[in-house]
């Protein structure tokens, strides 16, 4: 990576620093998962919107490599990535990682959202 496109991201990080959140037990989950599958620092938590679902929007969360178009932001000491198109829909979210008698996983609490679907994991803006 050139040292212009670090500087770039990095000037980014600073900005959209506070823009996404992990509570401490999402952060403790992704270090988790992260550990146990032996996934290498260089790589990020992507946070990506996609087309689909019943709402017309999801989430996904995996680990991946920073591009050249990605914004780089940390919360909780986890270095999340995210491209421009997904950031504008995440601004304000706040992730979470819940535990309960329906099942686990990481929840999104997104200002952005309109709508959601009945199964929780679809949404409309």
């Amino acid at each position: 990576m050139s040292a212009a496109v670090q500087n770039k991201q990095e000037a980014q990080a600073e900005e959209t620093q506070e823009l996404v959140k992990l509570t401490a037990r999402a952060a403790d989950k992704v270090k988790s998962i992260r550990a146990e599958e032996k996934i290498e620092s260089s790589y990020g938590l992507r946070l990506k919107v996609q087309g689909g679902g019943c709402s017309g929007f999801a989430y996904d969360l995996y680990f991946d490599q920073i591009q050249d178009v990605d914004q780089s932001f940390e919360s909780q000491g986890v270095r999340m990535i995210c491209d421009q198109m997904s950031l504008m829909y995440l601004v304000g979210t706040e992730i979470d990682y819940v535990e309960s008698v329906q099942g686990s996983g990481f929840k999104f609490t997104n200002p952005n959202v309109k709508s959601t679907c009945g199964c929780g994991s679809s949404f409309s803006v």
